[in-house]
């Protein structure tokens, strides 16, 4: 009997390993699908991670380049004032100069006419004068008047001609100082509209990555929608295993159970039958008792778990430099260009200038204009940086700077107020 109840323990037992390990499998395939599905989910959301930041990168980028645009057509608004001003003051010099021109016309005219008439009428007019004159002395007095009539002629048309040419000169340096600002404008104008192109491509960037970006989290939108099916099928195969490891248990204590009640109905017949043959009508009750003791014998025993429970400046650095800077005068202007003796641009002018004395100054007249301390133009000494918008040039006192200017004019010097000051920085 006993070996019956275990074969029959060992036949429940046979009868649900198959279904633990079809659920198994369901199981496996189900996890497996959901790490896919959760490497899908962490690549995608590493992607997003990446175009959220190449998307604030080109934010940060718009929005220098904006400022760097905002400054460049405040410098065009100012440049095109000058040119303005600057043509108003060609327009007074052109006037001066024509009126400096007539008189000198209508004195030479003047002229013209007192030596035609004293040649032609000079024998006779000499001839009068000595006879009414009374004295040699009253002779030499009228001969000293005739010179210096001639004197104050000339003198006059010296004088006269001295202006025109100083207006000329005033005229032609303004013409070349208001060529140098339309040269300027248009150079600001054209960068002006290469900043603005530069900015509609990063937006356009923007918009790529805002499509990239709702592109991405709906992707993963699918592998989260993905991983919560694939999670819930393995919480349903998890207690559709929990409760079949119940009923597992629960039938192989029944069978148990069953078996032992068997065995101890099988011990107890065979007791009883073998007391009946030996002692006949004899009490039976102790071997009965022996047999209840026999089966508490396996009794249970308790188990214990532990538990565990921001100076003046140094001004004569500041003329050092000056006079350093001016070294260079008439070395020629190129766009982007660092070199003092091949060329350089405004800013790479000053950089350089300043390079040589230990000072490390930013590229562009943009930053520079931000660079080292700001000063009045009234307390502006040697050495200062002056900031035009767009432009820079190396105060060297006198109310001059020095400057690489432009293609046509290279490095100069010219008057420190030739177009308006935004800002002057000092940097020793």
């Amino acid at each position: 009997m006993r070996k019956r109840g275990f074969l029959l323990l060992m036949a429940l037992i046979l009868t649900v390993t198959p279904a633990v390990e079809a659920a198994a499998v369901t199981k496996n395939e189900a996890q497996k699908q959901k790490n896919e599905a959760q490497e899908k989910l962490d690549a995608v959301n590493d992607s997003i991670e990446n175009i959220e930041e190449n998307r604030e990168a080109v934010q940060d980028e718009i929005a220098t380049i904006d400022d760097q645009l905002v400054d460049l057509l405040l410098t065009v608004d100012l440049i095109t004032d000058d040119i303005s001003a600057k043509q108003d003051e060609i327009d007074a010099a052109q006037a001066e100069y024509e009126e400096a021109k007539r008189l000198e016309e209508e004195q030479y005219e003047s002229m013209k006419r007192r030596i035609k008439f004293m040649y032609e009428r000079g024998d006779r007019k000499y001839i009068e004068m000595f006879l009414q004159s009374d004295s040699i002395a009253d002779i030499i007095n009228k001969a000293d008047y005739v010179e210096l009539l001639y004197e104050y002629d000339r003198q006059m048309l010296l004088s006269y001609q001295q202006t025109k040419e100083e207006e000329a000169q005033i005229k032609a340096r303004l013409e070349e100082e208001k060529d140098e600002l339309t040269e300027m404008q248009e150079e600001y104008v054209s960068e002006s509209r290469r900043l603005q192109e530069l900015i509609d491509e990063k937006k356009h960037s923007l918009e790529d990555f805002d499509a990239q970006l709702t592109a991405a989290k709906e992707k993963a939108g699918e592998y989260q929608e993905q991983i919560k099916k694939q999670t819930a099928v393995l919480k349903q195969i998890e207690a559709e295993e929990a409760a079949r490891k119940k009923a597992e248990e629960e039938a192989r204590k029944k069978a148990e159970a069953e078996a032992k009640r068997k065995a101890e109905e099988e011990s107890k017949k065979k007791k009883e039958k073998e007391n009946n043959e030996d002692n006949g009508n004899e009490d039976d009750n102790d071997e009965p008792a022996a047999s209840q003791n026999n089966g508490n014998s396996g009794g249970s025993s308790e188990e214990s778990s532990g538990g565990g429970s921001a100076s003046p400046g140094d001004s004569a650095k500041g003329r050092e430099i000056a006079e350093f800077a001016c070294r260079y005068i008439g070395n020629p202007y190129v766009a982007g260009g660092t070199s003092l003796t091949e060329g350089c641009d405004c800013s790479g002018f000053t950089s350089a200038v300043y390079s040589n004395f230990g000072y490390s100054l930013p590229r562009n007249s943009y930053s520079q204009s931000t660079f080292g301390r700001e000063v009045s133009y009234s307390e502006a000494q040697p050495g200062d940086i002056i900031y035009y918008g767009g432009h820079v040039g190396i105060y060297i006192g006198n109310g001059q700077i020095v400057h690489a200017s432009t293609p046509a004019t290279g490095i100069k010097k010219s008057n420190a107020l030739y177009r308006s000051i935004i800002t002057v920085r000092r940097i020793v």
